[in-house]
């Protein structure tokens, strides 16, 4: 992080043993396993150490393309799957915007049909890779608004070339999180090819909701393996910590906030799993999606603030 570096060794090693791929069918390359196996993966990775940087390094490669496999065509899948998990080419997603946020059905980027592309203007905001990307997973509205039965109908989804002749891109300089890059991506004319458009026309946001939900769930993974790594790197420095002839862990101010936190993450990493088994069971698991995400975010910043404290001075070196 302090280099602002990106993990590439990590993230490649991981794809030349087929780590990336775990959630990705047989037939195009992947293990062909369940989001609770990929669920297995990012809680590994959360506890290996590695922080934030990992996890981020690891994201979209993973489950990025979950819509794709979803909702593509098979020959699109063929085309656009193997590459990612195979780190030949690198992706970014591009959803959020500067004065829409979760908002999605507001946003303004537009495209506009011309013959057999799509003609894409408007902007994006907090971007992860773009600095390097060369494909991007893109939300943008077919339809104008006022056009439109319901707010959230004439959105669409497409993957495509990260095509930089028609795009600039400016990086946002971060307090943290640097090895992964975030962005403002500027569109100015970027033509799509139809064949690029995924599923039906109209219908991107619905794909992307649904597509959202193991990205929620491997995200909570993820984050109660952070949390797991702040408190046994706490728990053993209050071992080691000897003030007044004893250990700082004996004494229940330092014992009782770390157990409080373990038992919290230990519950949210139940709520993470219990939606991904259901999910690979066929379930409609949105709300447990959500819950297990708002549950480990929040045990696992709280059980990295309390790892800090604990270390006292320290905890700021």
């Amino acid at each position: 992080d302090q280099t602002g570096q990106f993990p590439e060794d990590f993230v490649s090693e991981l794809a030349e043993h087929g780590w990336l791929g775990i959630n990705t069918p047989v037939e195009y390359g992947g293990s062909g396993l369940g989001i609770t196996e990929g669920a297995v993966l990012t809680l590994t990775i959360g506890e290996s150490g590695g922080g934030i940087t990992a996890l981020s390094s690891t994201a979209h490669p993973i489950f990025g393309l979950n819509p794709v496999i979803k909702y593509g065509r098979p020959e699109q899948i063929e085309r656009m799957v193997p590459r990612v998990i195979q780190r030949k080419e690198i992706t970014c997603f591009g959803v959020t915007e500067p004065n829409t946020g979760l908002d999605t059905t507001k946003l303004k980027t537009k495209a506009t049909k011309n013959g057999k592309h799509y003609i894409v203007d408007g902007q994006k905001i907090w971007t992860s890779t773009a600095q390097h990307a060369t494909k991007i997973l893109l939300i943008a509205r077919t339809t104008p608004i006022e056009n439109t039965r319901r707010p959230v109908d004439g959105l669409s989804l497409f993957y495509t070339d990260f095509d930089r002749n028609y795009i600039e891109v400016r990086e946002i300089e971060k307090m943290g999180r640097k090895a992964s890059d975030s962005n403002q991506v500027f569109f100015d004319g970027l033509p799509i090819p139809e064949d690029d458009l995924i599923g039906e026309e109209g219908k991107g946001f619905y794909y992307l909701l649904d597509g959202l939900n193991p990205e929620r769930i491997l995200a909570a993974a993820g984050s109660v393996g952070l949390g797991r790594t702040a408190i046994r790197k706490a728990v053993q420095y209050a071992r080691d910590r000897v003030v007044f002839d004893r250990p700082i862990g004996k004494n229940q101010g330092i014992q009782h906030p770390l157990a409080e936190c373990w038992a919290e993450l230990e519950a949210a990493n139940l709520m993470a799993f219990k939606a991904a088994n259901l999910y690979d069971q066929g379930h409609d698991v949105g709300h447990l999606a959500n819950a297990a995400k708002y549950l480990a975010a929040e045990a696992s910043f709280k059980a990295c603030t309390q790892a800090v404290m604990t270390h006292g001075g320290m905890g700021y070196a």
